[in-house]
């Protein structure tokens, strides 16, 4: 259920201001109020995009954290590919990974 919680989390901040306020002055009280796991506290801490979508945070709710941390569009996407080369293929959620993250398209094979 971790998944779950760590994206409610990013949902609730991504749309609730005074979330928001709270992420900026006392970002450890306020991840406290949810079961997540060191990993995740970790990556929210950092703003590591690359391992939340790793972790199998959904696109949708994760771009908007991504823009909330002031990153751009294409810089986003390229944290996203980062991630997956340092920690590995998207391990839950809806982009989970098959194949050890190989690309089935010829567009990714001739990268």
């Amino acid at each position: 259920m971790s998944l779950y919680n760590l994206q409610k989390f990013l949902y609730e901040l991504n749309r609730n201001e005074s979330i928001q306020e709270n992420y900026s002055e006392n970002i450890d009280s306020l991840i406290a109020k949810y079961s997540l796991t060191d990993e995740e506290i970790n990556a929210l801490k950092e703003g590591d995009i690359g391992l939340l979508y790793v972790l199998g945070v959904n696109g949708q709710i994760l771009m908007h954290y991504a823009a909330l941390l002031g990153i751009e569009w294409f810089d986003y996407l390229e944290m996203m590919r980062e991630g997956v080369r340092i920690h590995g293929p998207v391990r839950d959620g809806v982009y989970a990974m098959t194949g050890g993250g190989e690309s089935f398209t010829n567009e990714e094979k001739e990268r």
